[in-house]
């Protein structure tokens, strides 16, 4: 029993040592794209940005850089947890198919979400999809569930970036609508679930708030810039809190 205890626990730091190299190649790869977006002047993924505190930049940059400092914080306990030794000599390694895959959907919603997604698509619908597919896709860790968050988040962003190349100023939001109705085919889809998953009951909601609040907080409590301030929901949001909101708190 302790020995085979000792295996499963070296294929899991094994397992730990590669996906710890693999979070921090795609972290490294998306902060080096989301330099792209100017932190001082410029505009670029539809924002234009006065000072390095109002960039677009800033809130990609962070998330990055967290799961960078995460990344190598797995990587080291792994290696003091002798993953590396295991996972180099071929030992415990214990790699398979679902593993594969795992990662392999996990590299295509970031890319979609980031290149395709962010410049062009509403920040709280197509953030709103994303915590929707990476929480029904990866809670359970069942395989034909990473292939459907996968599928939903890639036709979204793939449209935006087919169809109207990672730019914002356009008036039309079909890729707004496109990523509303998946996102809310991916929740129906979650909630089908629900009775088997009682935390899929709150999925929805989740995936509402977390975006909302967020994107609110960034817009009128901190004073950042969003990402496409013209996309469908922010502009109503931001048109109401000027125009409705704002004068009530001023009398």
């Amino acid at each position: 029993m302790d020995s085979k205890q000792d295996d499963q626990t070296a294929t899991l730091r094994a397992r730990d040592f590669w996906g710890a190299l693999v979070l921090i190649g795609l972290s490294l790869f998306f902060l080096w794209r989301t330099m792209d977006i100017p932190l001082w002047g410029g505009n670029r993924a539809g924002v234009s940005a006065a000072a390095w505190y109002n960039s677009a930049a800033i809130v990609p940059l962070g998330i990055f850089a967290g799961l960078l400092v995460l990344s190598i914080v797995l990587l080291v306990i792994s290696v003091r947890s002798g993953g590396a030794r295991a996972a180099l000599s071929a030992v415990g390694i214990g790699w398979n198919g679902d593993e594969a895959w795992r990662f392999v959907t996990l590299a295509i919603i970031l890319f979609f979400y980031v290149a395709g997604l962010v410049p062009r698509v509403d920040f709280i619908l197509c953030s709103g999809l994303l915590i929707t597919a990476l929480t029904y896709g990866y809670h359970r860790g069942h395989r034909s569930r990473m292939s459907i968050a996968a599928a939903a988040v890639a036709l979204c962003g793939a449209y935006a970036l087919l169809r109207h190349l990672p730019q914002a100023q356009w008036a039309a939001h079909d890729d707004d609508w496109l990523t509303l109705l998946i996102w809310l085919a991916l929740s129906g889809v979650a909630l089908t679930h629900s009775r088997r998953d009682r935390f899929l009951k709150i999925l929805p909601v989740i995936s509402v708030l977390a975006p909302l609040l967020l994107v609110c907080a960034m817009a009128f409590g901190f004073r950042q810039n969003v990402p496409n301030r013209g996309g469908l929901l922010f502009k109503q949001i931001e048109y109401h809190y000027f125009v409705t909101i704002r004068p009530i708190w001023r009398t």
